[in-house]
């Protein structure tokens, strides 16, 4: 399979008339200043973007968590609601348009951060990972690939406080009740398992260096210093911050991503700046209010960045790509933190790397055959310099998919669904 490339982002810039050659979905030559042929794809060709963190189901919240002003926590409780009503079924109906959605906006790996496990009250299904597979079907049918990280949720606390009402659905009593779920979790085609603790509220200390033992090798993701009045109680309870505790535990492993980030000492930097991830959501950090990461200092340490959607207030992974370098212009009154070339990387090669597809996320030979077509016609994007296209468009200016060298999306349209039909009706199931 050949496809030709106006434009393409090879290399760290933009190359004009790039012929790609595919062959058993990866990429085997690329030639510069090549004669068209093959499929044509037009405008800017990127590589296929990196979803490092979605809670799928929190999609069906987007528009819905504004009344009253609220804040975080109310935002919490209307996400419980919606926690209680799914069920296998619907979550896959659900997922599956959420992952539709993201495939129309050039996301080709998405790392779904998975804590919704039981049945009401904390019942297991007979399959005791039916919500899991609910979501790996769903990326499947989606035609994206999905890196599932389960997560360890036992407390409603830093202090061990028990799970209540909905919480209940996301344990497993204990670290082995987790571990053994977790080993009966298989990947595949387009699928790998990692592990997650969902945050030092939800993940007691005492289990931790087990965790890292058994999961030493895999992503595994942690919701990391999202709000001050985690610290707060971290500090009160162990007398460090979430940072320092997970340290002490041997968590922090090259596979290790830090999500969110926001609210970090130096200390803290110092310690993820040891070539660790950092995930930063700045759509859904402004959403909830959680402030802005220290995302520059970040990476000036060592730090790796990528990027998610989380809660996906929107998805599009331009916006959170620029979003990095605005809000460090809002922080710090200052113009010019990232380069259009960093952002990029966070979106893709490093993002997939934090997923476990280290072989996704350029366009070269030996790499997974993942390339979005981006026009450069539209409103948004009419006569910019096409190296600033990151600063310019928007998801709704990507017009072909493909992933693993099968076209997904074709002129905007998503293959095999109708994907807004798709998220309208499984929101509304899920909101009856």
């Amino acid at each position: 399979m050949i496809f030709s490339a106006e434009h393409a982002w090879v290399g760290g810039k933009v190359e004009r008339n790039v012929r790609i050659e595919v062959t058993d979905g990866r990429i085997t030559d690329v030639a510069l200043n090549a004669n068209k042929t093959g499929t044509l794809l037009h405008g800017l060709v990127l590589p296929g973007f990196a979803n490092a963190h979605s809670h799928a189901f929190h999609r069906a919240l987007r528009g819905r968590t504004h009344g009253d002003r609220g804040s975080f926590w109310t935002w919490r409780e209307l996400m419980y609601q919606v926690a209680g009503r799914l069920d296998p079924d619907s979550y896959f109906a659900l997922a599956k348009a959420v992952y539709g959605e993201m495939a129309l906006a050039g996301i080709t790996s998405v790392g779904e951060f998975h804590y919704l496990h039981h049945g009401p009250d904390g019942v297991a299904y007979s399959d005791p990972n039916a919500m899991g597979n609910a979501l790996i079907a769903a990326a499947r049918e989606a035609g994206i690939r999905i890196t599932l990280l389960d997560a360890v949720y036992l407390t409603a606390g830093v202090d061990g406080k028990p799970l209540e009402g909905v919480q209940r659905r996301f344990g497993d009593g204990d670290y082995d009740g987790w571990h053994t779920r977790f080993e009966q979790l298989k990947g595949g085609d387009g699928v790998k398992i990692g592990a997650a603790l969902h945050s030092v509220r939800a993940a007691p200390a005492d289990g931790m260096a087990t965790f890292a033992q058994r999961t030493d090798g895999l992503p595994v993701h942690v919701h990391l210093s999202e709000q001050p009045a985690e610290n707060e109680a971290c500090q009160a309870v162990h007398g460090c911050s979430p940072t320092e505790l997970l340290e002490r535990m041997g968590v922090w492993q090259p596979m290790t991503t830090a999500v969110h980030a926001t609210h970090l000492s130096a200390a803290d930097i110092t310690i993820l700046g040891r070539e660790h991830y950092a995930c930063f959501c700045p759509t859904t950090e402004r959403d909830l209010a959680d402030g802005i990461g220290p995302a520059r200092t970040l990476a000036d340490a060592g730090a790796i960045l990528t990027l998610g959607s989380d809660s996906h207030a929107v998805i599009d992974i331009f916006e959170e790509a620029r979003g990095v370098e605005l809000d460090e212009r809002l922080a710090t009154r200052q113009r010019g933190h990232f380069s259009a070339a960093e952002l990029l990387t966070a979106a893709t090669s490093a993002g997939h790397a934090s997923l476990g597809w280290s072989d996704a996320g350029e366009i070269a030979v030996g790499q997974r055959a993942d390339l979005v077509a981006v026009a450069l016609d539209s409103v948004r994007t009419a006569g910019i310099d096409p190296g600033g296209l990151i600063f310019a468009a928007t998801a709704a200016d990507v017009t072909d998919v493909i992933v693993d060298g099968r076209p997904i999306v074709t002129e905007g349209k998503h293959r095999a669904m109708d994907v807004p039909r798709a998220l309208r009706e499984s929101i509304a199931e899920v909101l009856s």
